[in-house]
């Protein structure tokens, strides 16, 4: 089982989060003016990324706020936890 940190509680068992995709996703300044297979780009497309991947991650059971978490997927060690809004754990306050 995971032990992931929340940024507001401390760590805790993986039980009490949930997945929430991929981390730092912007979606399109102005959806009306985009093309239809750009609109599925952003909705349906990930990069599925082996190795190093940002995802986001809400403490579903405790504090019930979403965070990112920086996850090797090959190991599943978590390398680093943020808050929603900075783009990587380096740029932590």
């Amino acid at each position: 089982m995971l032990l992931i940190k929340c940024p507001w509680c401390g760590a805790r068992e993986e039980d009490e989060f949930s997945y929430g995709g991929e981390a730092n996703l912007v979606m399109p300044s102005d959806p009306d003016q985009i093309t239809d297979a750009e609109w599925a780009q952003y909705l349906f497309f990930r990069k599925n990324t082996r190795g190093k991947h940002m995802e986001q991650w809400v403490h579903t059971f405790g504090c019930r706020r979403w965070f990112n978490v920086e996850r090797d997927t090959l190991s599943y060690k978590i390398t680093g936890v943020y808050k929603i809004g900075v783009l990587s754990p380096e740029e932590i306050e």
